[in-house]
């Protein structure tokens, strides 16, 4: 049979359908991934606002991880300094408890003790090289391994850190520089183990030079803890300083995210509504095409 629908009218039906097919499967496509577009090109004129915003959360995030790490080496700075601010305290007290007893009975243990505890904690690593090194990596910052290896030993020789202090960028157009060095945080630390170390091994009974040495010593520690604190709470200003910029670094990239997402990311409700409706027409469309193209003349006639 002939049929009656013209071919013209079938290719005009045809990419109709066509249509609705590509608005049916963008959509599913929004569906699947969640944004509205698979290409900055498909934003439109949003797509250089969105472009710039990416870019400067890159550069957030970027500064973010950067005051992140920051904050875990500053941290690392005051657990160690915390330590050698806690065994001369301690070290200080059994001096001065010894001296007003009379007794040495087991003060030389006490410094010993305290000495390990000092030569840890300037010798921390930070997982990459010596935390009080400065640029240094190749040795220890605090050379002596043992308390007689004080003796006679002056800066110079005992540490072998540099006066390089590091610098990171922690915020837009703030870089903070950071960082403690062994020679600045124990140089007068030294002297008082010095003093202790030539004063000779002390027994129960300390002779008066020993008495004297000790005397001495208190003083130093004493003078040498003004300076650990200084410099502990220097760097707990720092500390504070990245955790207060970490904060609203953070809270600039949650509105940058919050922006972008506005134009890039789909609305589901909105695609519920338009894929229900394309369907629809869809449907629509093929019961339309299928009706067509199965008339005949018969059918006409009738």
């Amino acid at each position: 049979m002939i049929r009656v629908a013209t071919l013209p009218f079938q290719n005009t039906l045809s990419q109709a359908i066509q249509r609705a097919q590509s608005k049916l499967a963008a959509t599913q496509t929004q569906l699947n991934t969640g944004k509205k577009a698979s290409t900055l090109a498909g934003l439109g004129t949003d797509a250089a606002r969105t472009l710039s915003a990416r870019t400067v959360l890159a550069r957030q995030e970027s500064q973010s991880a950067s005051a992140t790490r920051l904050g875990t080496t500053l941290s690392l700075y005051d657990a160690n300094i915390t330590s050698i601010d806690t065994g001369a305290t301690d070290l200080r007290q059994s001096i001065l408890t010894a001296i007003g007893t009379g007794s040495g009975a087991g003060l030389q243990a006490s410094i010993d003790s305290a000495f390990g505890q000092f030569r840890t904690a300037l010798n921390a690593t930070d997982g990459s090289g010596p935390l009080f090194g400065g640029s240094q990596t190749g040795d220890v910052p605090f050379k002596p391994a043992t308390l007689a290896d004080t003796i006679g030993a002056t800066p110079a020789s005992a540490f072998a850190n540099d006066l390089v202090r590091a610098s990171a960028r922690v915020a837009e157009g703030t870089d903070l520089t950071y960082g403690v060095v062994a020679s600045d945080l124990g140089s007068t630390m030294l002297a008082a183990f010095r003093t202790l170390a030539e004063a000779g091994t002390i027994g129960d009974k300390m002779t008066a030079a020993q008495k004297d040495a000790l005397g001495t010593a208190v003083n130093q520690i004493a003078t040498a803890l003004t300076g650990v604190r200084a410099v502990n709470a220097e760097n707990g200003r720092k500390q504070s300083q990245v955790e207060t910029l970490a904060t609203r670094g953070e809270e600039r990239a949650t509105l940058l995210k919050d922006s972008i997402s506005r134009v890039e990311d789909a609305d589901f409700g909105q695609i519920s509504t338009d894929l229900a409706q394309q369907q629809s027409v869809l449907k629509a469309s093929y019961s339309v095409f299928g009706q067509l193209t199965s008339m005949s003349l018969v059918d006409y006639l009738k």
